[in-house]
């Protein structure tokens, strides 16, 4: 069964998200991040802006099928989450349900410090748990 966990807490989804992707990378993985238009758009380009030893290729979701199969890593807006390439984890960090979880080893959801962010993410574990998946909580405010 796929493996659910909740990154509590993030300050800045921007400034996290980079940083769980190298970890993800570096064990093998090949991630599929969903995100709004917007927080793409910026994550993308944090990511082509990173230094020479920690940058990871990345493509979005719209991008060439070579690529796509090459990328270890793709950006997409929900709903873009359909398409044919198998990925390993999922990384969240959309107020919205990704579709068809079960194909993922790993989905990870990323909830940031602001109130509407939290609730929506009380409706997403609540989804989970009803839907038998159980999750791993990680605070990340405890850590700091």
């Amino acid at each position: 069964m796929t493996q659910v966990a909740f990154h509590f807490g993030a300050p800045d989804k921007l400034a996290y998200a980079p940083r769980l992707l190298r970890k993800a990378v570096a064990t093998g993985s090949r991630i599929l991040v969903l995100a709004d238009s917007e927080l793409l758009q910026q994550l993308d380009a944090a990511l082509w802006a990173s230094a020479t030893t920690d940058f990871r290729p990345h493509c979005l979701a719209h991008a060439a099928p070579a690529v796509l199969s090459r990328s270890p890593i793709v950006l997409a807006e929900p709903g873009e989450d359909s398409f044919a390439p198998a990925f390993d984890v999922l990384l969240n960090l959309s107020a919205t349900i990704p579709q068809s979880i079960e194909r993922y080893q790993r989905v990870i959801e990323v909830v940031s410090t602001d109130d509407e962010d939290r609730a929506l993410a009380r409706q997403r574990w609540k989804w989970y748990t009803e839907h038998g998946y159980a999750i791993d909580r990680h605070d990340l405010q405890l850590r700091s």
